[in-house]
């Protein structure tokens, strides 16, 4: 099994992560804001892994640095878990609708974090949450879980439609990635040797 428990502690956040890559789409997360916790149960839920988040931030000032350290150390927790990438498809990527929201993403595990980020949010804030705190979230995840992600919303007039559909997508796009390849038993998925 492919688990991960990562913690981070700052003087700004305490974040603990576990996360099991060959789950079910159990969750569990207490990260004080509401619409953040429904989105990462799209990844768990679309990605059939099992995630627990539970972080305590300064949100008195703002969601900034919660929102930007649980995507450090989700980040941190899925390098853990995956391993040595041997055998796994390595690529992946989804596309998702939500009545007229449709999002893509593509990705690859590739030992290179970079970030492309096509969205263009209807509106700034989804109830209380900034919703360029989600750029946040998923630039702190690549840095540290060393991939390479495009995200790209390709039409949508609701803002949470918007973003639902960048989850679900991004869930399903990892779980493709990180499935084990038969044939690629054992064999890195690099012409390198090396991910």
């Amino acid at each position: 099994m492919r688990i991960a428990e990562v913690s981070r502690n700052t003087l700004e956040t305490q974040i603990s992560v576990t996360i099991n890559l060959d789950g079910t789409g159990v969750s569990n997360f207490s990260t004080g804001l509401a619409f953040l916790d429904h989105m990462l149960d799209q990844i768990a839920r679309h990605g059939m892994m099992d995630i627990s988040v539970e972080a305590k931030g300064d949100l008195h000032i703002d969601a900034h640095h919660t929102v930007e350290d649980i995507g450090i150390t989700l980040g941190q927790a899925f390098a853990k878990a995956i391993g040595d990438k041997k055998g796994i498809c390595r690529y992946g990527h989804a596309y998702v609708p939500l009545d007229e929201a449709l999002s893509r993403v593509v990705l690859d595990i590739s030992g290179r974090p970079g970030l492309e980020f096509g969205v263009e949010f209807a509106r700034a804030r989804i109830g209380d949450f900034d919703v360029d705190l989600i750029h946040e979230l998923f630039q702190g995840f690549v840095n540290h879980a060393q991939l390479t992600l495009h995200i790209d919303n390709l039409r949508g007039d609701n803002a949470h439609h918007q973003a639902e559909t960048i989850f679900k997508a991004f869930g399903r796009a990892l779980r493709m990635a990180v499935q084990a390849d038969a044939r690629m038993a054992g064999i890195m998925p690099s012409t390198k040797g090396a991910l």
